[in-house]
């Protein structure tokens, strides 16, 4: 559960200083106190109390943990309760033992997930180019969602922990840790497109890392040849999402720099003070 629990602290996190930012004093004296004005926290709570919530402004996560999603924007309360989803249906995953189902489980969540970002950026998001990648990223990983669906049907886990699962288990954690931590960066972007961007980036990332453990604790010759094809696709992606988010940050330091020269002063020599008496005396 360690990394659930960092999983819902970045969460917090960012929506603290999310709140923080939203609440700076103004000179207006009739403000309330930004003391008063304090994120709400994290507590562990018992299924019996979460139902009698409100499930719009609550997300809960396989430990109990819970977030108020209330001081949250509307875009990245969607993508909260979709990481939440998606983390704990790869949480289920990751504790199987054969090798094969962890992979074949972990990475269905982890293509629903992409799914329900991929439709969240064309709910919110207005560039063209990322707009197509959601729609193609949704036409290519429901395909494999299916393709999982229907290996998994026919394949339960193993009774018994195998000689490789500890190992197995350990990598898809260390890989699911890193992932979750910088996806909760990348979609507190407050730009749509760019949130986008930042949080699928490092979900293919992931996605690549866990094809590779597949790779070497799999046998399955199926769910192999799927790792195979998610790290050729996603590499691709990859590349595409790394220059969107490079060409844009070279564009928006371009525009800086150039707001910057517009407020400097030129300096300029009064030339009729050149010939003035005062002057010609001072150089004599």
């Amino acid at each position: 559960m360690i990394a659930s629990r960092r999983f819902l602290s970045l969460i917090t996190s960012i929506s603290a200083a999310l709140v923080l930012s939203a609440c700076q004093p103004t000179t207006d004296d009739s403000q309330s106190n930004p003391a008063e004005e304090t994120s709400p926290p994290v507590t562990d709570m018992p299924h019996a109390e979460h139902d009698d919530m409100a499930d719009d402004t609550l997300t809960n996560d396989s430990d109990n943990s819970v977030i108020d999603e209330s001081q949250m924007s509307d875009m990245l309360r969607d993508y909260t309760r979709s990481m939440t989803r998606m983390h704990d249906e790869m949480m289920i995953g990751m504790g199987y033992n054969d090798p094969d189902t962890a992979f074949a489980k972990g990475m269905l969540g982890h293509h629903r997930g992409a799914v329900d970002m991929a439709k969240i950026e064309l709910k919110y998001g207005t560039d063209e180019a990322m707009r197509q990648l959601a729609q193609d990223l949704i036409t290519a990983q429901q395909a494999e969602i299916d393709v999982l669906n229907k290996w998994l049907a026919s394949h339960p886990d193993a009774a018994k922990p195998k000689p490789n699962t500890v190992a197995m288990q350990q990598a898809y954690a260390k890989s699911m840790e890193n992932m979750h931590g910088e996806m909760t960066l990348g979609v507190a972007d407050p730009v749509p497109d760019m949130a986008f961007a930042r949080g699928m980036l490092p979900h293919h990332i992931a996605a690549v890392d866990m094809a590779k453990v597949q790779l070497e604790y799999g046998t399955d010759e199926e769910m192999r040849q799927l790792a195979q094809d998610v790290i050729d696709n996603q590499q691709t992606e990859i590349d595409v999402m790394k220059n969107w988010i490079a060409a844009l940050e070279a564009a928006s330091s371009n525009e800086d720099d150039s707001s910057v020269d517009e407020n400097i002063e030129p300096e300029f020599t009064d030339d009729k003070n050149l010939d003035s008496p005062d002057t010609k005396a001072k150089e004599q």
